[in-house]
């Protein structure tokens, strides 16, 4: 019989103005996958940093093996067994894999081949001499988790865990989650895909403006129930909410019998050899006006060069790249290529607009029109801000994702590249993401998605590429599945783009 392991009674907590948690309860237990939900700004990540002594409660009460506890540092949750994966890497850059892992234990002879074993076990490897500045997204989050799992946990909990990493890694991390839970520890996994967490979860508490308003077993629940309790209301597209089978995921894309429009941008022969960002290996590529072009790929195969020179932000070694002037970039990591923390959402909004002859006059900057422009945003996208001088780093990830897609939608005027756009985002803001997407192609403006996310690639575009190796594949249409397209992301098997 399970055993609470742990218990949150009525925590409160307040930043400024803004109430993130206003009475939230969470009961942890043995054995058992816990799965917790909420919208953008709900307070899972304020609820779950406050277990994993990173902040304290304004108000309400910790049970740790039931008995009260103050959690006032890491330090403290990890005496008391719990472990937590945060969202957003707590790494630093310019020190190894290893030395990162190291952080916090010490530097034991064994450490390496004790590394080494538990990726055997779990799957998730990492180069573990490489800096940490010189990886990609997914191998980060891959240490997060080693780096926990490493303190062998009684309490381990994941934010996002899943937001970068591959399906056939997710399927491994579910399967350790599921092991470890068997042992007798309790796991708690915040995630926005509905069925990711319905596949491994043994119970479910949903957040809404900082109150847990559901909590039950995971079995017991519909997904139109979850839906409603998250986000107050049942509208959202099947792409959002991670549930497969919809017909754009199966036919290969929505807007396959649009006429082709004019080639906005071209790369020709592309070549890049960056250990920072990955390699490309003379790609050709035409994206035209009013498409969706869908790029899928393990992380480290070159989407983030391609991205880069796409977008403009990078200029090719080898071969020839056309673009147009008005081109809008979603990056993959929000906190480092996309906002500035210490800015507020006027000023984050001002980094792209300010090039923009609406915003400005001569040298000088029209801080009242950014500042309707960042309004139309914060109102447009639901960012969950009392007003446009607050700064980027109070927003809870998902919000912040929301600044930097809205910011850049209103950008790519000609092309929009983005990575993993909605990364973070709760169900009834990627389903808005979807829509805006489709709205712009309808409009004629070029997208390219680079996503992790294969039902987002199907189910979004024109037409798709596996990137491996740092080659484009053509997917032909006959193998527009999960399995077809996961084939060619791992095995590079497909016709090279001409």
């Amino acid at each position: 019989m399970s055993t609470v392991l742990a218990r949150l009674d009525g925590v409160e907590r307040r930043f400024g103005s803004v109430r993130a948690l206003q009475g939230a309860d969470l009961e942890i237990r043995s054995g058992e996958v816990h799965g917790v939900l909420g919208a953008n700004g709900a307070g899972k990540s304020t609820l779950l940093n406050i277990l994993g002594g990173m902040l304290s409660p304004d108000a309400g009460r910790i049970e740790i093996g039931g008995a009260p506890v103050r959690l006032d540092t890491p330090r403290d949750a990890w005496a008391h067994g719990v472990a937590l994966v945060h969202q957003h890497f707590t790494l630093v850059p310019r020190l190894s894999t290893l030395e990162n892992v190291a952080l916090g234990r010490g530097r034991r002879p064994d450490l390496r081949s004790e590394v080494e074993r538990l990726m055997d076990q779990t799957g998730l490897r990492v180069p573990l001499d490489a800096t940490v500045e010189e990886l990609g997204v997914g191998d980060r989050q891959r240490i997060e988790i080693l780096k926990a799992l490493l303190r062998d946990p009684r309490i381990l909990v994941l934010d996002e865990p899943t937001a970068v990493l591959t399906p056939i890694e997710i399927e491994g991390l579910f399967t350790l989650l599921g092991e470890l839970a068997a042992e007798g520890r309790g796991v708690v996994l915040v995630a926005h895909k509905l069925d990711e967490v319905l596949s491994v979860a043994d119970h479910v508490t949903v957040l809404r403006s900082g109150r847990t308003v559901l909590t039950g077993v995971a079995a017991e629940q519909d997904v139109d129930g979850l839906v409603r309790a998250m986000v107050g209301t049942e509208t959202a597209d099947a792409m959002a909410l991670g549930l497969r089978g919809s017909d754009d995921s199966r036919s290969g894309g929505p807007g396959k019998e649009r006429a082709r429009g004019r080639v906005v941008a071209r790369l020709e022969g592309v070549g890049v050899r960056r250990p920072d960002v990955g390699s490309l290996e003379g790609i050709d590529l035409d994206v035209r006006s009013g498409e969706i072009v869908g790029v899928a790929g393990v992380e480290g195969n070159g989407q983030q060069a391609l991205a880069l020179v796409l977008s403009g932000r990078a200029g090719p070694e080898r071969g020839r790249v056309e673009l147009p002037e008005a081109v809008g970039f979603v990056p993959q990591d929000r906190s480092t290529e996309g906002l500035v923390a210490d800015f507020d959402l006027a000023e984050n909004v001002a980094l792209a607009l300010h090039r923009d002859p609406e915003y400005r006059r001569g040298v000088w900057l029209r801080w009242a029109e950014l500042r309707a422009a960042a309004e139309e945003i914060r109102e447009r996208y639901g960012v969950a801000a009392p007003s446009v001088e607050t700064r980027a780093g109070a927003l809870s990830g998902g919000n912040q994702q929301r600044v930097v897609v809205g910011r850049e939608l209103a950008v790519g005027r000609d092309l929009l590249v983005a990575e993993n756009p909605t990364r973070g985002l709760d169900v009834a803001a990627a389903a808005f993401v979807h829509e805006e997407l489709r709205r712009l192609a309808a409009r004629g403006v070029a997208i390219v998605l680079i996503s992790t996310d294969l039902d987002e690639v199907l189910g979004l575009s024109d037409i798709v590429y596996a990137l491996t190796r740092g080659r484009l594949h053509t997917v032909p249409a006959a193998a527009r599945s999960r399995e077809g397209v996961g084939a060619l992301m791992l095995a590079g098997r497909g016709s090279q783009v001409a």
